[in-house]
């Protein structure tokens, strides 16, 4: 990589960083992207109905994708709330800027297409399934993606040639019934009650040892100023974890029955929602191969990770589950991320960007030979 290259991605990496924008209001950061790429001589593709964009490398229908993500977080941040990159998407979209910079270099070498997504809302869950509607990923046979990981999770300038995530079930719901003067409670229903008794039934759940998962109430909102009025509508919060697509079935096959039972108990009525869905990583074996053989040629064998596994999710995953011919992985940056991940002053080690573009550029490069190999 050119010393000038580095340099153009510390600017990137900076500018990004001081302008954070929220799920599916990323527009500067749309506009930014599009004005980096068309000045490097290449022809991004926006969408009529959101934010994000695409570029597409080579000539010929694209064959192999890397997908990064654009969105912020809104958090408060030194007592004030605002947007916020404290999981590493400015440092994710540097990356995919200096790989389709890099791709364009070499584009009359590519046997085939290499398309460069940037994906709006993956903080929501909801970015994965918007883009998958657009049909871009439909002609991708191999599909790239990255994350920088916590320093307890990847030593510093360490590389996973996988990101194993854990499925994830966002759950609101409300508790509907009378409320009561507390000196006569059998005239109403106990909100708070009802809501104990979805937790202890969810304490219940009951899932193999082998298996890592976790069910739990995270927010219950329930009656008013009065100390003296029994609340009988209350509404709360579920988290639901499983590090396997099967495993998060059965828990949410129990919890239904939870809810049906303490419905049924205390004859009140509960209704509930899925407000995100994230589903586990599947990863492909080939994809992986690529990743591995990448990370040994650029930084050597010493320094690969060959499998993470982490409870967080990441909705890069839908592709793949939706997809299940795609061919996928995620690449683990070891850059030092500090505190960790979502935390308000979240940082990590810029420099390691670089290396990130040149292991993702390699991978790609095994991808279209495989592919080529295959055609002949």
């Amino acid at each position: 990589m050119t010393k000038q290259l580095e340099d153009k991605l510390q600017q990137y990496v900076s500018h990004l960083h001081h302008h954070p924008e929220i799920s599916w209001e990323e527009h500067e950061t749309t506009n930014y992207l599009v004005k980096v790429l068309e000045e490097e001589g290449l022809s991004p593709k926006t969408f009529d109905e959101m934010t994000g964009l695409y570029v597409d490398i080579g000539a010929g229908e694209p064959k192999v994708g890397f997908r990064v993500d654009i969105d912020a977080l809104w958090q408060e941040v030194d007592g004030e709330y605002q947007a916020n990159h404290s999981c590493g998407h400015d440092g994710h979209m540097t990356v995919g800027l200096g790989v389709a910079i890099s791709l364009k270099e070499i584009e009359n070498d590519l046997p085939y297409g290499v398309r460069i997504i940037f994906q709006p809302a993956e903080e929501t869950g909801e970015g994965a399934k918007a883009i998958l509607a657009t049909g871009i990923i439909e002609p991708l046979q191999y599909l790239f993606g990255m994350h920088v990981r916590p320093l307890v999770e990847l030593e510093l300038g360490t590389y996973a040639a996988t990101i194993e995530h854990g499925a994830g079930r966002m759950v609101t719901g409300e508790i509907i019934g009378t409320d009561a003067h507390g000196a006569r409670p059998e005239q109403g229903t106990n909100a708070i009650e009802v809501a104990s008794a979805i937790v202890e039934g969810m304490k219940r759940i009951w899932i193999s040892p082998m298996d890592s998962a976790s069910i739990k109430m995270t927010n219950i909102q329930a009656g008013g100023m009065s100390t003296n009025i029994i609340p009988g509508t209350a509404t709360f919060s579920i988290d639901i974890r499983a590090q396997k697509n099967e495993v998060m079935k059965q828990l949410l096959k129990q919890f239904e029955k939870v809810i049906d039972s303490v419905r049924t108990l205390y004859d009140v009525d509960i209704s509930y929602q899925f407000d995100t869905e994230i589903v586990a990583a599947q990863v492909d074996k080939e994809a992986k191969a690529c990743l591995e053989a990448a990370i040994k040629e650029v930084v050597g064998e010493d320094k690969l990770v060959a499998s993470l596994v982490t409870p967080g999710g990441e909705d890069f995953h839908y592709y793949t589950y939706e997809n299940p011919t795609l061919k996928a992985t995620m690449l683990g940056l070891g850059c030092g991320v500090v505190p960790g991940l979502h935390h308000p002053d979240m940082t990590f080690d810029r420099s390691y960007l670089a290396p990130g573009v040149q292991i993702t550029l390699a991978a790609i490069k095994h991808a279209l030979n495989s592919i080529e190999s295959s055609d002949q």
